[in-house]
């Protein structure tokens, strides 16, 4: 009895040890299984065991330039991924090739000799390694062991305490390659120690590197919204660790997991269209990449659902809208106060509006030398998709100073790339939402040319309003021009001048006293009759022109191409100077225009019942008889008459929406686009009378987002 009591002690005191060593290897077969599912290309393992050379190069990689936008030795070690992938997988020819085998043991024994270091850091501590490691974890003791000791330094620079382990994406990269070393090297201790780290690292970090406040993310501390590219990577090796090690002693915390699917739910996917492709109006530098028309990968999403059951519904409903399942049905719009960029989704088309303030800056800087022509695309950028393929690879060909949604003086070049990216010269820039519409307010100073415009968009049920007044230039030369759309030409151009249908003929064309123009499934309106620029012709550039990276081609493009847009011209507010000083007060030079998205050419002249209220440089209104909303963008304190009835005044600026009901007001949303108070004071005059009402704003982390108050 004695011996059996000892026994059953001992098994008591060991099976931490015991369980400890059983989930450290069940997770290293969870990493291995998952890099296995990659595919393994057989016909290119097939040409480099043909190509590759005795000393285990490959030829027509150029080893030597180790530059930014050169080092063409990536593919060196994607080639010894795809080789390893093929060893093995099961199907493959390849499968447990001794030959392969020596072949690749050849191929990484050239980098160690070599010891490639590139300028751009990120291959050094990230890409690099990460390749290297995955090669020995799928190769194992198929790598010769003193060959295994010289990987394991280069794979060693990537660690937690390496310069480019900074705080937010690169953090989480970093350390999950270094935890793929310790499971290489059998270390437990320090793998435990590294989940500790990148569960440690979901939180939000408002004002600095990482998930901000709204869910946006910004990778570097000039405040660029980042959140596709870098915060996309940050949600990715996150929930692929968070998989790995479900059920283990090393699993995530469950409030850490909720915050990175909120993350994921609520900050990446709602500013992707239909939460299936990618938005341009989101993109940085990484827009100037040639890209297949495809759903984003279904990886992340089903990753998350094996390390939690939190929002598993809309996971799930993630996952079949990017497998062609079902078809989109949410409708929400949503503003990222902390990244100033606001997003529509309705089942059939999504838009953004892109913007930036004396908070954040308007663009990434063109590191690599990518984004080359991007000084304008936060200038109110208002890309609109209906598809999600509108502007597919349009970049080579694309007249950058016509960007939809901006007011741009047109410039006879672009200045230099390095000065694409600047602060933002003004604070009243923000929107109200209600989670389904919204308005928009950006008082716009362009940085790069001293251009004044207010511009302010509308969002209803099936259309949106953009106005733009107080228009103004220093510029005796350049005119400015506010483009409503330039996308790939697909199918007739349509037109109403007043006498019924046109189809226009390709070309570029003015044209006067314009109702309407129609193209690909969109119309725009004119509610006041415009003078416009049209353009629906053959356009030529190259890849090179807005990048300079080492596999881009400089061969021409030509692609049709739709533009429109208004030229407001030369000075447009009329204001005298040169040798003739005799001040004058400034015209409000204005435009309006109604985006009408998923429409056909027959249903342009319904009517849509939106009344633009008032448009001028200090308020901006509209309102929809069919729904009984009133949006509102006040750039100072005033009053607004919406009928004879029912008014408004308020003694700060702001951004309202008003839901009335047979003239009563019901309910109001409202926000601070300067981030400066924290209440609203208004006086409300309706059909039950007058009152006051004060309205607490969100200060801090959440000044800017919205407010809702219910009557």
């Amino acid at each position: 009895m004695k011996r059996i009591f000892s026994l059953s002690l001992l098994s008591i005191l060991l099976s931490p040890v015991l369980y400890a060593q059983i989930d450290f290897e069940r997770v290293k077969q969870r990493v291995v299984a998952g890099i296995l599912e990659a595919e393994a290309n057989d016909e290119q393992v097939a040409r480099l065991i043909e190509t590759m050379e005795d000393d285990g190069s490959w030829p027509g990689i150029n080893y030597e330039d180790v530059s930014n936008t050169g080092f063409e030795n990536r593919i060196h070690t994607g080639n010894m991924i795809e080789m390893s992938l093929a060893f093995n997988k099961k199907g493959s020819l390849f499968y447990q090739d001794k030959k392969l085998a020596k072949l690749l043991n050849g191929a990484l024994n050239f980098w160690c000799d070599n010891d490639f270091i590139c300028e751009n850091w990120w291959y050094n501590q990230i890409g690099t390694p990460k390749a290297l490691v995955e090669v020995l974890l799928l190769m194992g003791d198929h790598i010769d062991p003193d060959l295994i000791a010289r990987t394991l330094p280069i794979i060693g620079r990537a660690n937690l305490e390496a310069p480019g382990a900074r705080q937010g994406g690169d953090r989480i990269k970093v350390g999950g390659i270094a935890a793929k070393k310790g499971l290489v090297v059998g270390d437990e201790d320090q793998f435990g120690d590294i989940m500790k780290v990148i569960n440690a690292e979901i939180k939000f970090t408002t004002g600095d590197r990482g998930m901000q406040s709204d869910y946006s993310f910004h990778h570097r501390i000039y405040r660029v919204n980042t959140t596709y590219s870098y915060g996309g990577g940050y949600a990715s090796v996150f929930a692929e660790w968070a998989a790995y090690v479900a059920g283990t002693e090393y699993a995530f915390t469950d409030d850490r997991i909720e915050q990175l699917i909120d993350y994921y739910l609520d900050g990446i996917c709602k500013q992707a269209v239909y939460g299936i492709y990618h938005e341009k109006g989101a993109m940085n530098r990484g827009i100037s990449r040639k890209e297949r028309f495809h759903p984003l990968s279904i990886e992340t999403p089903a990753q998350l659902m094996v390390a939690s059951d939190y929002r598993r519904n809309e996971l799930e409903e993630i996952i079949s809208l990017r497998q062609g399942e079902s078809e989109p049905k949410a409708a929400f719009s949503r503003f990222y106060w902390q990244s100033e960029h606001f997003v529509c989704q309705r089942p059939e088309f999504f838009t953004s509006v892109r913007m930036y303030s004396v908070r954040n800056y308007n663009m990434e800087a063109p590191y690599n030398s990518e984004g080359l022509l991007n000084h304008h695309r936060g200038d109110g950028a208002n890309f609109l998709s209906l598809k999600g393929d509108e502007y597919l690879n349009i970049w080579p060909v694309y007249d950058w100073q016509k960007i939809p949604g901006t007011t741009v003086m047109q410039k006879d070049q672009l200045p230099p790339p390095g000065e694409i990216q600047k602060s933002g010269l003004t604070n009243f820039v923000g929107a109200v939402s209600d989670g389904y519409y919204g308005a928009v307010g950006f008082d716009f100073i362009s940085p790069h040319d001293l251009i004044k415009v207010r511009k302010a968009w509308f969002f209803f049920d099936d259309a949106y309003v953009c106005l733009g007044a107080g228009i103004e230039s220093e510029s005796y030369s350049h005119p400015l021009v506010t483009t409503l759309d330039q996308n790939l030409l697909k199918g007739d151009v349509l037109l109403d001048r007043g006498n019924g249908k046109e189809i226009m003929d390709e070309g570029e064309h003015e044209l006067e006293e314009v109702k309407w123009v129609y193209h690909r499934g969109t119309g725009y309106i004119f509610p006041e009759s415009a003078n416009i620029q049209l353009s629906n012709q053959e356009e030529s550039g190259s890849w090179r022109r807005i990048t300079h990276q080492s596999y881009v081609s400089r061969e021409q493009v030509k692609k049709d191409v739709f533009k429109l847009w208004i030229d407001h011209g030369v000075r447009p507010q009329g204001r005298r100077g040169g040798l003739v000083n005799t001040p004058m007060l400034p015209r409000d030079v204005k435009y309006q225009y109604i985006v009408v998205p998923s429409t056909e050419s027959g249903q342009m002249d319904i009517d849509l019942g939106l009344e633009i209220i008032v448009n001028n440089r200090l308020l901006q209104a509209v309102k929809s008889e069919k729904s009984g909303l009133v949006l509102a963008i006040f750039y100072k304190a005033g009053e607004l008459v919406i009928s004879e009835y029912l008014k408004i005044s308020i003694d700060s600026p702001a951004a309202l929406i008003l839901k009335t009901e047979k003239g009563v007001v019901r309910e109001i949303s409202a926000a601070d686009p300067t981030r400066a108070m924290s209440k609203l004071h208004l006086s409300i005059t309706d059909r039950e009378g007058e009152q006051e009402l004060t309205i607490q704003l969100p200060t801090g982390d959440f000044a800017g987002q919205s407010v809702t108050v219910d009557f």
